[in-house]
């Protein structure tokens, strides 16, 4: 599977990102710098987390005018894979790819920990390898990660099965509307969550249930 992260001024997950993607696909990411206009052929394009232009305006909003951004909005309606984690989560939609925004944590403060994940749709390209209903261990770290749509969207995005990951037994750490932790587009090629898998793909890092996600995108790629 070849895949590609775009750095922004602020970006601090992107490193965290390139190494977990080279140990699961064992092919390095190429990186792709946000003044730049186009992207690479790959099967996966990634937005990591960080916090780009400072969160100036609002997270994500600066960096969803980039340059780079037109050419990722093409190939994500072309059909290329989309991953938006944390900032990149903001980023997407800032940028109109995803459904949604993302507010101030409820509580106000930034928060770093572990929260519990529950996969309520498997049948995506992001999770298919995830028992419907599973639970997980997966780390946050943000302090704009409440996730919020209007009635008429969230209605729409539950009903079509877009909300892919909620926070399950009582961990949601922001107030996130419907306990959503990660939700894809229509078409089921961009997703974008909060919670940071890339953090948790190796016994060093305490577990490796973050290696689902990437591993469900490896099958779906080959």
């Amino acid at each position: 599977m070849k895949t590609a992260v775009i750095v922004f001024p602020g970006s601090n997950r992107d490193r965290d990102m390139f190494h977990a993607l080279e140990l699961i696909t064992g092919t390095r990411p190429q990186s792709v710098w946000h003044t730049d206009s186009t992207l690479p052929d790959v099967d996966l394009v990634v937005v990591p987390g960080g916090f780009s232009y400072g969160d100036y305006l609002r997270a994500g909003a600066i960096a969803a005018r980039s340059p780079i951004l037109k050419d990722l909005v093409a190939k994500a309606d072309s059909g290329v894979s989309v991953l938006g984690v944390c900032n990149g989560f903001q980023i997407l939609t800032e940028a109109g790819l995803l459904p949604g925004s993302l507010m101030r944590n409820a509580n106000l403060h930034f928060i770093c920990k572990e929260v519990m994940m529950e996969t309520v749709n498997n049948a995506t390209r992001f999770s298919s390898k995830f028992e419907k209903g599973q639970v997980w261990r997966c780390p946050v770290a943000h302090h704009d990660g409440n996730y919020f749509a209007d009635p008429e969207t969230l209605k729409q995005v539950e009903d079509n099965g877009q909300v892919i990951f909620r926070y399950a037994d009582g961990t949601n750490p922001n107030g996130s509307i419907n306990d959503i932790a990660g939700v894809m587009n229509a078409n089921g090629n961009v997703l974008g969550m909060m919670p940071h898998p890339e953090n948790l793909v190796e016994a060093l890092n305490g577990g490796l249930e973050g290696r689902i996600l990437f591993e469900s995108l490896l099958d779906q790629a080959a």
